[in-house]
């Protein structure tokens, strides 16, 4: 299939910063491959299609708000930059989703299962980057674990009995110093591992500004909630290092499985440039549409490469929605080109080019 990605003013002949470069380049881990994503680099794709709620159009006039079916291509993924599988460990998830719309053009919605981001700003973001760099493990004394419990400091999990190395040393220090970044260490700290990756929910993090049938602009953050509801592994007995994949393929082999689109409207005084900030929970909820999954990536070379190489970006948006002013999600627009063309993928739509083959 072959579609023209919209891309808005700015695509063409990007120059990428020296701190997007930087930022992508320090993200690989020793255990990853620079031929692969630095990170969310074990993935498998699937499709499926998207059909708006009544309500929808009333609050979002972009074409598939309005246009009663539209095909999708996803990606799910570990949020792990390490090119070994290791699905039953406590990570982030992504569920990358490509919006096929009528007129031929595509719009992307990037989510993962934290709710919000470790920095406010792309020189932030380097930082926390750099001090979580991941290092030989070890485990800590029981001793040291009551010392941080009774200081009301989360105590660092004991290594996997495989983990060589992790990120997790250095990203707890760095919040420990960085106060903006504790709600995110935190909750990835003690995320867990789905029993599938359809029984997560999927947050895009950073706020969108969406258009109406009215005119009216409103800042907005997007998550997808599975139908089935959320669920994860017990990790006393987890299942194994390969398995959600193989429990994808199996539930679309023979059923479809649904996600809802929920939106949350932000109100005067939310931080709506600021990933860092959870809105309040009392903030207005729109159940935006039902993505439907018909189909996975086959176990094949083939269909391997057709969801590898595909290159999805947070900024490839549609009229009808447009960015917040939040520096992280701009500067993604550049660091996720940047990737693409590192790893030989699909040409991204901000890479020089509109042209995106899939």
């Amino acid at each position: 299939m072959t579609q023209r990605a919209h891309v808005p003013s700015g695509g063409q002949n990007m120059h990428y910063s020296d701190l997007a470069k930087r930022i992508v380049d320090e993200l690989l881990r020793p255990d990853g491959s620079d031929k692969l994503r630095p990170v969310h680099t074990i993935g498998i794709g699937a499709t499926g299609y998207f059909e708006p709620s009544e309500v929808a159009p009333q609050y979002c006039k972009a074409d598939h708000f309005i246009t009663p079916r539209t095909k999708a291509t996803l990606r799910f993924s570990n949020g792990s930059g390490s090119k070994t599988q290791h699905d039953d460990w406590s990570d982030v998830r992504g569920m990358a989703t490509r919006f096929h719309l009528s007129d031929g053009t595509d719009t992307d919605l990037i989510m993962m299962t934290l709710p919000e981001f470790f920095a406010r700003t792309p020189e932030e973001f380097l930082e926390f980057t750099l001090a979580a760099k991941p290092t030989e493990v070890h485990w800590v004394s029981p001793w040291k674990k009551i010392w941080q419990m009774l200081h009301l400091i989360p105590p660092q999990p004991d290594p996997y009995p495989d983990e060589e190395i992790s990120p997790n040393e250095g990203a707890i220090k760095f919040a420990n110093e960085n106060r903006y970044s504790q709600l995110a260490v935190f909750q990835a700290a003690a995320i867990g591992a789905p029993v599938s990756y359809l029984r997560a929910a999927y947050h895009a993090v950073h706020t969108f500004v969406v258009t109406g049938e009215d005119e009216v602009e409103r800042w907005v953050r997007f998550t997808w909630q599975p139908i089935d509801g959320v669920k994860n592994e017990n990790p006393l007995d987890p299942p194994g290092a390969d398995y959600l994949q193989g429990r994808l393929r199996d539930r679309l082999a023979d059923h479809t499985s649904r996600f809802t689109l929920m939106m949350q409207i932000g109100e005067v005084g939310d931080a709506f440039d600021d990933s860092t900030k959870p809105w309040p929970p009392h903030r207005q909820r729109v159940m935006m549409g039902t993505l439907t999954l018909d189909h996975a990536a086959e176990d094949t070379k083939a269909q391997d490469d057709y969801f590898e190489k595909l290159s999805f970006n947070p900024m490839l948006l549609t009229p009808g929605i447009r960015a917040s002013e939040d520096p992280v999600l701009h500067i993604r627009k550049e660091a996720y080109a940047y990737s693409s063309g590192k790893r030989d993928a699909t040409p991204c739509p901000f890479s020089g080019g509109a042209e995106d083959d899939q």
